[in-house]
């Protein structure tokens, strides 16, 4: 029960909403470091103008539609992780140097994490809006997270290709990040995919094993 209380504690008062506050901290405090200590500025622009994109998303909608505090904490983590690939360029990032000499990898696989946590993370937040803001069954509610995930994974790879080849192809290759690899953006996508996929799985097998109904009953109310 507590646990369905945690994660369903909507229409909190912001001033009141500590934990929101600690999210909000820890992220601009990444997002500053980010562009303090770029290599890039360029580079760390383009990476980020989705990340502007969505906080203003999140920051316009906040009075009408808000979002657990799980949620929140999900979204902090990947928008952290992806600023923090930002201020190096994926391809340079040293925590993936950290990864390729401990498992002995061929290449820095950051921007494989970071692929793979925008299914992950992000997955749970697309079901809750569904369920909660657009009112959608349960059922479309676990296969459109999963779907969009692949659709939007597909749209940012084309994306990458339009801002790489015919916009700014100076920078093109730091933002880009194939490290050589032809098949670079079909695993990106996939990678998205599966994480999306495993987050869902994860959540059916939790809702199950722990009898958690309540943060649906709550959403339909």
């Amino acid at each position: 029960m507590a646990f369905s209380v945690a994660i369903s504690n909507y229409r909190t008062p912001i001033k009141t909403n500590y934990w929101l506050w600690i999210f909000i901290t820890v992220f601009l405090t990444v997002w500053i470091n980010s562009l303090a200590g770029t290599s890039d500025i360029n580079n760390w622009i383009l990476e980020n103008t989705l990340t502007f994109l969505f906080v203003i998303f999140l920051c316009v909608t906040f009075k009408k539609f808000q979002f657990s505090d799980l949620s929140y904490l999900l979204m902090c983590v990947y928008l952290c992780l992806h600023v923090y690939g930002s201020k190096y360029t994926y391809a340079e990032n040293p925590f993936g140097y950290y990864l390729q000499d401990v498992l002995h990898t061929s290449r820095n696989h950051y921007d494989r994490i970071v692929h793979f946590s925008f299914g992950f993370l992000l997955a749970y937040p697309m079901r809750e809006m569904f369920l909660k803001w657009l009112r959608y069954p349960r059922f479309v509610s676990w296969a459109l997270p999963i779907e969009i995930t692949m659709s939007v994974s597909a749209l940012y790879e084309l994306v990458e290709w339009a801002v790489a080849d015919l916009f700014f192809p100076a920078q093109g290759v730091a933002y880009l990040g194939t490290q050589g690899d032809i098949w670079d953006a079909q695993k990106d996508i996939c990678l998205a995919f599966t994480g999306a996929l495993l987050a869902t799985t994860i959540v059916s097998v939790v809702k199950k094993v722990f009898k958690i109904n309540e943060v649906e009953s709550q959403l339909k109310n």
